[in-house]
């Protein structure tokens, strides 16, 4: 007959990982794409740094990038966790952990990934549209008014301006020295590729980036931590939580309160989430996902 006290007692001795999943593209989330920001991760991650059999936290990173001050900000949050609760973090990377992706990866003590993971695209990027010549032919006319002589910079109505242009590749080397400082700081010694090709935006599988000292090892999350901890390790996945909004595409945030309930009305309007998700979708497929 089995013993059940003894057995609840050997589950609560097993040593235990807690598991955050971070899928998505970095920014804020909204009806037709969910996005990782610290604003909705925080929860997540102090829950899982929080338990008290936890002997490490494993984050599963699958993030073509997007915004660097998420980023930033969710790394920072992981790193001052991991501090504050003496817990060791080890990064899984799914199908792509580059750009964004990356500078969350780098948070771990440990990084692996699968042989074909797409990893690194470490650089700064941003695009638009130039679309003068199309209301031109339209007999459209642009009207702007604006403060001063750079409060309508990059409008994509009006024709591109070099010293516009200027200023924004100033604000890329700004965001591209920190994203070069962090890799230098996390990885150190580790690194192995010259830092002309390492810092060039391309992107390598988990097999080229593990030569390049860009992640320590390949190998899937469970195999690692059993091979760490045990095959008696648990592990406890901490997910987020969507409510019945979400669950049907919505959200109060997207909602306009006009003081006695919810309207029915779209802040930004679903032209705006629709362009958004295309821009995401076009994140991932510059990785072939």
């Amino acid at each position: 007959m089995m013993n059940f006290a003894k057995l609840n007692l050997f589950r609560r001795r097993a040593p235990v990982v807690a598991v955050v999943r971070l899928s998505g593209v970095i920014g804020e989330a909204g009806p037709l794409r969910r996005g990782l920001n610290l604003q909705t991760l925080a929860p997540r991650l102090e829950a899982a740094f929080s338990g008290r059999r936890t002997k490490a936290v494993a984050l599963v990173i699958n993030s073509p990038g997007g915004s660097p001050v998420q980023s930033d900000l969710i790394q920072q949050r992981i790193r001052e966790l991991s501090r504050e609760k003496e817990i060791p973090v080890f990064v899984f990377c799914e199908d792509v952990a580059a750009s964004g992706g990356y500078w969350i990866a780098l948070a771990g003590n440990e990084i692996y990934a699968n042989p074909s993971s797409i990893i690194g695209s470490i650089g700064v990027i941003s695009a638009g549209f130039g679309f003068e010549q199309a209301i031109a032919k339209l007999g459209v006319e642009r009207r702007m008014y604006a403060t001063g002589p750079n409060k309508g910079m990059l409008d994509p109505f009006q024709p591109e301006d070099p010293a516009h242009v200027a200023h924004l590749r100033s604000l890329h080397g700004d965001i591209f020295t920190r994203f070069q400082a962090w890799v230098r700081e996390r990885r150190g010694a580790r690194l192995k590729g010259d830092e002309s090709e390492l810092f060039s935006g391309a992107f390598w599988t988990g097999s080229k980036a593990l030569e390049l000292g860009l992640i320590d090892g390949l190998g899937d999350m469970r195999s690692v931590m059993r091979g760490r901890y045990g095959d008696k390790v648990r592990f406890r996945a901490y997910a987020a939580r969507e409510g019945l909004l979400r669950r049907l595409g919505l959200r109060p945030g997207g909602l306009v309160d006009g003081g006695g309930g919810w309207t029915g009305g779209w802040t930004g309007g679903w032209a705006d989430e629709l362009l958004a998700s295309v821009e995401a979708r076009a994140l991932w497929s510059r990785f072939g996902l």
